[in-house]
């Protein structure tokens, strides 16, 4: 695909262009517009064409953070190809702090949408037809839920061998062959052969550091596999991430106030204690336990939990001792760097 043939609602983007546009979506019951803010970086020269994008879910705000500082990047300059970046897909939850549209739908379970369904079913098909279907590649960042956070994380279709590569390039300690959910945007893109990452990390309605600073790193990571832009001059650890093909929820068997010490990156082993739910006086403990061994990926800030509530999301490895030692290095990598020099993170120039 060459760069000299992008056309996003009417407005064609030239080799070297670099421009802001708007995609409409609908108007608010005040007649006031809403639309999906988009910015194009086009190349000189012909290359891959990608999509960045985040807020598919309306309170997932990281990967906003990620885009922004993406977008600073001075090394953007030496782009081949083009960088399609929507730090915004779902505006109306974005405006209400929410997950969801105000049709109450979840628009990552509404693709390849509609043209004439529910609000949620023509945004979706609006994404797919303007941006996804004429790009090569992508790149979906999202948070755990309200109240859950996730050890940054790569979900994909593993089984594809270009986006293993892509995944594994983009440098986080843990990858999940996830299952495919019915309605995402990953789903439809795996329909259109467009190898696409889904990074997880942190929780919703909160910036994460960590996490941000690991999503902008990874994705100048991917552009440099794709040659869009030219290598790093700093060696790769040449480290394989570790790939988790299953993964559970342990979930509260009482109702109470839940108490754990755990971190995310933690190593448990089978039947180890992952934290006591009681009631407010401490008369009635249940401990809550792993049933294998494994890795946190995820787990819920909220210590207020009913019967059944998911507590604890544990990546399953054959390895787990070496997993917790690549993440405790992982993270440890962020902790040490001095803190970017805003805008700019000099690391990844």
């Amino acid at each position: 695909m060459s760069a000299d043939d992008l056309t996003i609602n009417g407005c064609t983007i030239k080799p070297g262009q670099r421009l802001t546009l708007e995609l409409p979506v609908t108007k608010l019951y005040t007649h006031t517009p809403i639309a999906i803010p988009i910015h194009v970086i086009s190349g000189r020269k012909s290359g891959p064409r990608m999509f960045v994008c985040a807020a598919i879910h309306g309170d997932e705000i990281n990967g906003v953070e990620i885009i922004r500082r993406l977008l600073k990047l001075s090394v953007l300059k030496r782009l081949r190809g083009t960088l399609i970046s929507i730090p915004v897909v779902n505006a109306h939850g974005f405006l209400q702090h929410t997950r969801y549209l105000p049709d109450g739908r979840d628009l990552n379970r509404s693709f390849p949408g509609s043209e004439r369904g529910s609000l949620a079913a023509r945004l979706a098909h609006l994404f797919i037809e303007e941006i996804v279907k004429q790009c090569t590649h992508g790149i979906d960042i999202h948070t755990g839920a309200a109240h859950r956070t996730n050890l940054p994380q790569i979900r994909a279709y593993l089984d594809d061998p270009e986006t293993l590569r892509l995944a594994q390039a983009f440098e986080v300690p843990v990858l999940l062959n996830s299952n495919i959910r019915d309605g995402s945007l990953r789903e439809a893109a795996v329909e259109l052969n467009i190898p696409l990452l889904l990074y997880e990390a942190g929780e919703a309605l909160r910036f994460d550091e960590l996490s941000i600073r690991a999503g902008v790193r990874g994705i100048v990571n991917v552009l440099r596999a794709l040659e869009m832009l030219p290598a790093s001059k700093k060696k790769s650890t040449g480290k394989k991430p570790f790939i988790a093909r299953t993964n559970n929820w342990v979930r509260a068997s009482a109702s109470g106030i839940f108490v754990s010490r755990l971190n995310l990156g933690s190593l448990v082993q089978k039947n180890a204690v992952l934290g006591v739910i009681s009631d407010p006086f401490g008369e009635n403990e249940t401990a809550v336990t792993s049933p294998y061994e494994g890795i946190v990926i995820g787990r819920t800030n909220l210590p207020l939990v009913n019967e059944g509530d998911a507590l604890v999301h544990i990546g399953r490895f054959g390895n787990a001792g070496n997993v917790a030692d690549e993440v405790f290095e992982f993270t440890s990598m962020y902790q040490e760097e001095p803190p970017p020099h805003y805008p700019l993170d000099p690391e990844i120039e």
